[in-house]
């Protein structure tokens, strides 16, 4: 009789050891950071970068590659990827979640305000590591990278959002 208890004991331990393993895995949840995917961010600057010095025109349709506003640059992009964003840099915004500047990755969008905007959000960028910036501003300027650092885009940073998954 002392084994049968003891056996039976045994194995209630262990099936309890068995569910409580089996428990925590799936109770946990997913790490954000692990839906990350440096393959789509890294597809993605690339394909920006083909569009090098494309020229910048305001409004600028989704619908063509032969010219880009920041927005519907990013749009296409991100598209491209099968991660679907708003027209507007405001509306790009609020998609994904919050990224602090420190913890910036590629393939992140970063927003700015503008001269005209009254310190709201009104231009978007992908960061491209480094601390470099790929975008498309400024007649004559079109599709580029720029460093974060330089005075007009640190003075105007107002956020970064990860939309990658």
């Amino acid at each position: 009789m002392f084994r049968f208890k003891l056996g039976k004991g045994i194995i209630a331990a262990a099936i309890s050891f068995s569910l409580l393993f089996t428990a925590s895995v799936t109770i946990i949840p997913q790490n954000v950071e692990a839906a990350y995917s440096v393959s789509k961010a890294n597809s993605i600057i690339s394909k920006g970068k083909s569009y090098w010095g494309r020229p910048y025109v305001y409004g600028a349709s989704t619908s063509t590659t032969r010219v880009f506003d920041c927005s519907s640059f990013t749009k296409r992009l991100f598209a491209q990827q099968g991660i679907y964003l708003p027209r507007t840099s405001k509306d790009q915004a609020k998609r994904g979640y919050y990224v602090a500047k420190r913890n910036l990755k590629k393939g992140d969008l970063v927003f700015y305000s503008t001269s005209n905007s009254r310190g709201k959000i009104a231009h978007v960028a992908i960061y491209a590591g480094n601390g470099n910036i790929l975008h498309t501003y400024k007649k004559g300027v079109g599709v580029t990278m720029t460093k974060m650092s330089k005075n007009f885009w640190e003075d105007h940073y107002k956020t970064a959002r990860r939309v990658i998954n």
